[in-house]
C-alpha cells in the first residue's frame, strides 16, 4: 500500500491531495470568489443581450451553478466559434453556450449535460419554396448557418478532423443534386437576419434558437418540420479541470433535485427540452 494511501486511510488528508484541492482548477475558482464563463450572447433565449445585459436560460443556469459552488458567475460575450479554443487555453473557466455534447469535442473538453435539443430548419413566412428538412428539398438551396455549430459541419464537407461532417452534401450528390449553398455567420441572429432578408432561402438551427426566432420575428419566419438529430448541450470544461467538472457535476444534480432547474426551463420556454438528470460525457 502507497504510503499516500496509508494516510488517507488514517482520516489525515495526503500532502499531495491538499496540493491538487488548494492550487487545481476548481481551488482557483474557489479563491477568486468567481467562475468565469464564455458565452456566445447572440443566441436567445439561451444566451442574449438586454441592452449590455447578458441574459438568458443559460445565464440563469451558471449563476444558479455558481451559488451552489459559493462562488459569483462572470460572464464574458465571446464569439461562438472562438469559445473552446480560448477555453483549452485557459481564458475562461467553463462555457456555457448552448454546446451540443459531441463525440469529437469530447476529445478535447468534458460536458456536464443539462438540455435536450435538436435542428430545426427556419424559412420565410408560408415557406414559398416548400422547404423540408428531411429529404432533398434543400440541395442547391442557400442555407444560412452560425460558424462552428453543428449545422455548419452538416454543410461542410468532411476530412480527417471531421469524419462525420457533410451529411447533407453527401445525400444531395447521391441522388445526382446539387449540394446545398453554405452561408456561414458568425452568429445565428446574422444567419437569421440572411434569412428575413431574403438572402438566404433558409437557415439551420437549434430547435431552442429556431422557436424563438420565429417567435419574435414579426411574422416573417416560421420553422418548417420537425427537429431531427436531438442531441444533448453540455457545459464545456477543459479536460484537466475534473476537480471543476466534479463539482459542477454535483451542483446541477442538486439543482434538478431542488426545483431550480424546472422552474428555469419552464420560464424560458424550454420546458419540453428539460431533462430529467445530467450525465457527464453523454454523446452518442
Amino acid at each position: 500500500m502507497a504510503a499516500a494511501a496509508f494516510i488517507t486511510l488514517l482520516g489525515i488528508p495526503s500532502i499531495a491531495a491538499c496540493r491538487d484541492a488548494s492550487t487545481g482548477p476548481l481551488g482557483k475558482v474557489k479563491r477568486a470568489g468567481r467562475i468565469l464563463i464564455a458565452t456566445d450572447a447572440l443566441y436567445p433565449p439561451n444566451e442574449f443581450k438586454q441592452g449590455d445585459q447578458i441574459v438568458g436560460f443559460d445565464v440563469d443556469l451558471g449563476n444558479a451553478l455558481a451559488r451552489k459552488l459559493g462562488v459569483k458567475a462572470e460572464f464574458q460575450d465571446v464569439r461562438f466559434d472562438t469559445i473552446l479554443q480560448a477555453l483549452d487555453e485557459g481564458k475562461y473557466d467553463i462555457s456555457l453556450s448552448s454546446f451540443t455534447d459531441t463525440r469529437e469535442r469530447e476529445g478535447r473538453f468534458d460536458f456536464v449535460t443539462y438540455l435536450s435539443a435538436g435542428t430545426m430548419l427556419m424559412v420565410p413566412k408560408g415557406n414559398p419554396r416548400r422547404l423540408r428538412p428531411d429529404g432533398l428539398s434543400l440541395c442547391g438551396k442557400k442555407i444560412a448557418v452560425e460558424r462552428g455549430t453543428t449545422q455548419e459541419e452538416e454543410l461542410s464537407r468532411k476530412d480527417a478532423t471531421r469524419p462525420g461532417a457533410g451529411t447533407r452534401i453527401d445525400a444531395c450528390r447521391s441522388a445526382g443534386r446539387p449540394a446545398p449553398i453554405r452561408l456561414a455567420y458568425d452568429d445565428q441572429a446574422a444567419a437569421t437576419d440572411a434569412l428575413a432578408k431574403g438572402q438566404a432561402d433558409a437557415s439551420l438551427t437549434d430547435s431552442p434558437s429556431a422557436i424563438y426566432g420565429a417567435k419574435e420575428s414579426a411574422g416573417r419566419i416560421e420553422c418548417a418540420g420537425s427537429a431531427y438529430a436531438t442531441a444533448l448541450y453540455g457545459i464545456a470544461i477543459p479536460k484537466r479541470a475534473s476537480d471543476l467538472r466534479d463539482e459542477i457535476f454535483k451542483a446541477m444534480k442538486a439543482l434538478m433535485s431542488d426545483g431550480t432547474y424546472r422552474r428555469l426551463t419552464t420560464q424560458w420556454g424550454l420546458a419540453t427540452g428539460a431533462v430529467p438528470d445530467t450525465r457527464i460525457n453523454a454523446a452518442e
